[in-house]
């Protein structure tokens, strides 16, 4: 019967194989049609068994042929020796380090990228991730004194060279390393995968690759730029990026050594804290990333809605030929240019009402519409009417890009700088600086006013001390003297306050006849001493 009834099972189902003694389904089974639950069951078990042979595959080759070609010893030997803290290595992150601030004062791409490709701090880095994956402490603080005693090397190199330049300038190069996003992790995400493989395989030929994609030098030597000229803006956005890219590497790396079988000696709670460190670690950096990438994706979005009501308000019969958009925090500036065969007499207010609905910020539109005819008189005249235009459009752009200047020196938003273009003269207060003096101040107007001769810049301090003494000799005011005295005039003549000197009467009203003759409201009150000045009513 038993025989019977599985031969007929076998008939009316040819394609498929008979079940063993007992019932259950081999793993290499093929089942053909199902027409019932008990089948259908097996057939499930069948293609679960299947899965778990593909999987116990893969994981033997993975065990046998990859992790099994990797000498785990040499490569953990050489990552070693790449961080120690060497001769070589503090001289080629000072070398580095001086290439990078020089290329991005100078805005040179091919000097930045030549900085990248010398700089050491790649090897710490990947090491740090090693020696987390495998628990060596010594190793981890090896690494990470290398690492520290380098970023410390690169920054106050960096420091130093900028302090010391005429030129000061945030360049297009500096600005692009001071508000990191999402990409930028990315970016060091897959380049730490890329460089920590390279390192465990052999392939250092891809290590040039990974050392241009991370850029590590070049936000050191941003964060150097800040301090040097007291720019907390420039300084906090170019560390985020350093630190971002610093973090990402080393836990990719740790994450592919663990991978490729570097093994720990932590028990298995203590992984587990490890992994979820590692994790918030992640979403820290992340966040921050994410909010500037939203920021980023927001203008794309709103210089798409700009274009498109421009040209929806002609009716498609103009071209937009010159297009500037300028983004602040709460406001957003567009100058345009136009070529329409009419002129539309209220489209900047139309269009900017639109722009302001659709992007919820208020818009300041200028639009300078240049009509086009079809006789050689109107062709000429429009193309006279388009390099005005023109003009007009790259002196509102130069503008929009000294008030962008302006609000990173003061360290506040770029609407709080006051720009009058008629006249040529910018406006902004700055923000206290930690360790700021006056000198300090008047040190970064004047090196904005050195790049912009044809403007007229003031840099409004905080009120605070002016210099300590005014020195003579016996000619009369020493170069120290005057010099104090130039920094005692410009902070009263930026804060509109007058000055009190006290101290020997003959040269107190010296220095004092010098500051009235430059339009200072001065007192004298003579006592004994050296000239010392204070604002008035203290």
């Amino acid at each position: 019967m038993t025989d019977q009834g599985n031969n007929q099972t076998t008939e009316n189902h040819p394609g498929k194989a008979p079940a063993p003694e007992g019932g259950a389904p081999e793993p290499g089974a093929v089942f053909g049609k199902v027409d019932s639950a008990g089948e259908a069951v097996r057939a499930a078990t069948q293609s679960r068994y299947g899965l778990m042979r593909v999987i116990a595959t893969f994981r033997g080759w993975w065990r046998d042929d990859v992790i099994g070609a990797v000498e785990h010893d040499d490569v953990i030997e050489k990552r070693r020796d790449e961080c120690a803290m060497s001769e070589h290595y503090l001289f080629m992150t000072a070398m580095s380090a001086g290439i990078a601030v020089i290329g991005l004062l100078q805005s040179s791409t091919a000097v930045v990228i030549g900085a990248m490709l010398l700089s050491p701090l790649m090897g710490p880095i990947i090491g740090l991730g090693f020696a987390i994956a495998i628990s060596d402490y010594q190793w981890l603080k090896q690494a990470g004194r290398s690492l520290f005693w380098g970023s410390v090397l690169a920054v106050f190199l960096c420091f130093l060279l900028v302090f010391f330049s005429p030129i000061t300038t945030i360049t297009p190069e500096i600005a692009g390393r001071t508000q990191p996003n999402l990409f930028d992790l990315f970016v060091a995400l897959f380049s730490g995968l890329a460089g920590a493989y390279a390192m465990i395989r052999g392939r250092a030929n891809a290590i040039v690759g990974v050392a241009i994609a991370t850029a590590l030098m070049p936000p050191l030597a941003v964060v150097g730029f800040g301090l040097a000229t007291f720019n907390w803006t420039v300084f906090s956005g170019a560390l985020l990026l350093y630190v971002t890219n610093l973090v990402t590497i080393a836990l990719t790396a740790w994450g592919l050594a663990k991978l490729y079988g570097f093994e720990g000696r932590l028990s298995q709670r203590q992984s587990q804290f490890q992994n979820g460190v590692i994790i918030l670690v992640f979403f820290a950096l992340a966040v921050p990333l994410g909010l500037s990438l939203r920021t980023i994706a927001w203008e794309a979005n709103a210089q798409r809605i700009v274009r498109e009501e421009i040209t929806d308000a002609f009716e498609g019969e103009g071209r937009l030929a010159e297009l500037d958009i300028a983004f602040s925090e709460n406001a957003v500036g567009v100058t345009a240019t136009m070529f329409s065969p009419e002129f539309i007499s209220d489209a900047d207010a139309s269009i900017a009402d639109a722009l302001s609905k659709r992007l919820d910020r208020e818009v300041e539109l200028t639009i300078a519409q240049v009509e086009t005819g079809s006789g050689a008189g109107d062709a000429e005249q429009a193309e006279l009417a388009a390099v005005r235009a023109s003009e007009e459009q790259a002196a509102s752009a130069r503008a929009n890009a000294l008030a962008n200047r302006l609000s990173l020196v003061a360290g506040v938003p770029e609407s709080d700088v006051t720009i009058d273009s008629t006249r040529r003269r910018a406006t902004v207060r700055a923000v206290r600086l930690d360790g700021a003096e006056f000198a300090a101040y008047r040190t970064l107007e004047m090196r904005i006013a050195a790049t912009e001769p044809d403007w007229v810049i003031e840099l409004l301090p905080p009120v605070g001390d002016l210099p300590g003494g005014v020195e003579f000799d016996d000619d009369g005011l020493t170069s120290e003297g005057a010099e104090a005295l130039a920094v005692i005039e410009w902070a009263a003549k930026r804060t509109g306050l007058p000055i009190v000197l006290t101290g020997s009467e003959a040269q107190a009203e010296q220095a004092a006849e010098r500051l009235r003759n430059n339009g200072v409201s001065v007192e004298v009150e003579p006592s004994f001493g050296p000239v010392r000045a204070d604002w008035a009513g203290r």
